[in-house]
């Protein structure tokens, strides 16, 4: 989980991501999302109405081993954050980690 939770830290900080459920789904539904990250512990219908979307999408889906506060404090911010999508990936590179733990 620690690259993981230093990737995200680096995109939030470095490139451009959406925080929370309606900007997420906002991002996939325009097509800028490039990866989800869901914290495991989210309200269980937000994690499947985005699973499903991106799913449709095309779009990779990483859950975080976490709940929501664990999600926004490695995001720096002061209150919970049950999912956000990479928009831009800025300095990190997440999207290709994730590819690679796919594969």
């Amino acid at each position: 989980m620690a690259d993981l939770s230093s990737g995200i830290r680096l995109a939030v900080d470095s490139g451009k991501v959406a925080l929370g459920v309606r900007s997420v789904a906002s991002s996939i539904k325009k097509g800028d999302a490039k990866l989800v990250i869901v914290a495991s512990s989210s309200r269980k219908t937000d994690s499947e109405d985005i699973r499903h979307m991106a799913k449709i999408a095309g779009i990779s889906i990483i859950e975080f081993k976490g709940n929501p506060m664990a999600l926004g404090a490695v995001c720096g911010k002061p209150f919970s954050v049950s999912m956000l999508s990479i928009i831009d990936q800025g300095n990190s590179n997440i999207i290709e980690a994730a590819k690679e733990s796919v594969s």
